[in-house]
């Protein structure tokens, strides 16, 4: 199902700037809504365009040889996905909540390296970063950083909106679905985080979620 809002550079986080520039030079498709679990992108597709998250959440996942869904990334309302260095995706895109996803192609004459480079650059960095977090040892230090990130990018201090279910967050941080509500518990008596609902979490200290996360 398509809708056709007008063209307008998405809000709030720090790659909006990269974005508003990528829009200059690239043709915005119109908005794609696309229900809950449904697929954008299959691995083994053929990659090509960006996409940009409109609205909602989208979940970047592949199958290990031996069958098991590893979670590489989650991209909400104002991030570029679709960056591929072959010219196949290796990995899968779904919908996490029901998403408006605007596919991007090149304008007629117009060559966006710099601005795709930009934002290729920070997805690469983040996918560093994520590797980073899984190296860690503890299971509440990951949580801390994932949480932490979440509100970075969603630009509010003091709460965390998670529209991806436990196990979501739990083949994204290398832990079982138990351990992942299990550690939330452990933030929560620790009086570091309130779950207002399963899908919102208050930051009460984010102080010492930082220095866990450190």
């Amino acid at each position: 199902m398509q809708i056709q809002p007008s063209f307008r550079v998405p809000r709030g986080n720090d790659a909006t700037s990269g974005v508003s520039e990528l829009l200059e030079v690239m043709q915005p498709a119109a908005v794609t809504f696309y229900p809950t679990d449904s697929t954008i992108y299959a691995q083994g597709d053929d990659a090509g365009p960006l996409y940009l998250v409109e609205f909602g959440m989208v979940r970047i996942c592949r199958m290990s040889a031996d069958g098991r869904r590893l979670v590489s990334a989650f991209h909400s309302a104002g991030e570029v996905f679709g960056f591929e260095a072959a010219s196949q995706h290796d990995s899968f895109a779904e919908s996490v909540d029901g998403a408006g996803i605007r596919v991007l192609r090149p304008s007629c004459g117009e060559q966006p390296t710099g601005s795709v480079l930009k934002l290729a650059l920070k997805s690469l960095a983040r996918t560093q970063h994520h590797l980073m977090l899984l190296g860690r040892c503890s299971a509440n230090e990951r949580m801390a950083a994932f949480l932490l990130d979440l509100a970075d990018r969603q630009g509010d201090e003091a709460s965390v909106y998670l529209p991806m279910q436990r196990y979501d967050i739990a083949d994204y941080l290398g832990m079982t679905f138990e351990t992942v509500s299990r550690v939330l518990r452990v933030l929560k008596d620790q009086g570091l985080i309130r779950l207002r609902s399963i899908s919102e979490v208050e930051l009460v200290d984010p102080g010492a979620l930082r220095a866990l996360a450190d």
